[in-house]
């Protein structure tokens, strides 16, 4: 029976898999219409894989805000949650920066999904994130996806419009039809706000510190 148990667990938890998530691929509205890529995948199996995440935004006839690429480790401590390590290379802007990642992501009791992360740049700055989304599915094809996303920063960093403690506060609803499961678009609103001495950074450059914004987009997978 060791035999047969061992053959069994070979053949049905061993294999790796391949997947592409595009979360948000959108074109969004305000004083200056721009656009947000947020992608990530992974590489492995059930309980250890590489893992990697890329998210950017910018403006239409202008230069590139900001990017990130995330290079990491994962593993399975719980059914529901990975824990996460590796290296974080932002782009862009005045933000030239790499960073240690530790974190976790998974899904939270009531079907959220939570992805929080801790960064420490080559700067000495110590960062984090944490964002949670959950899908209300209102039919079989038609999902209503509150978002939340905070920005915590141990310091100030003015050259980026950081401000120590929490710094920046992100709230949307996104309403998607699933033509296929794997292929979504969308529409939605966000509503984004600096916190503390972040606000005092935006207006130093001429920013409105509170944004709203309508947005349009697909979310796909494979």
């Amino acid at each position: 029976m060791a035999e047969a148990r061992e053959l069994l667990r070979h053949e049905q938890g061993e294999f790796t898999t391949t997947t592409f998530i595009a979360e948000r691929l959108e074109l969004r509205s305000g004083d200056e219409a721009s656009y947000l890529w947020d992608l990530q995948g992974w590489y492995g199996g059930d309980i250890n894989r590489f893992w990697w995440k890329a998210e950017g935004e910018g403006v239409f006839d202008g230069d590139l805000e900001s990017a990130e690429l995330q290079a990491l480790y994962s593993r399975a401590f719980t059914p529901y949650f990975d824990f996460q390590a590796g290296v974080r290379q932002d782009i862009g802007g005045e933000s030239d920066r790499t960073h240690l990642v530790v974190g976790v992501q998974g899904l939270a009791p009531y079907f959220f999904e939570v992805d929080a992360a801790a960064f420490l740049s080559t700067e000495g700055e110590l960062t984090a994130r944490l964002e949670a989304e959950f899908d209300l599915r209102l039919t079989q094809r038609l999902i209503l996806q509150p978002r939340a996303e905070a920005e915590f920063s141990a310091q100030d960093i003015p050259e980026l419009g950081i401000g120590s403690g929490l710094s920046s506060l992100e709230a949307g609803l996104r309403l998607r039809y699933e033509i296929r499961r794997e292929f979504a678009p969308y529409i939605g609103v966000e509503w984004e706000t600096a916190v503390g001495s972040a606000r005092d950074f935006a207006r130093a450059r001429g920013e409105d510190p509170d944004t709203s914004r309508l947005v349009i987009g697909l979310r796909t997978w494979f």
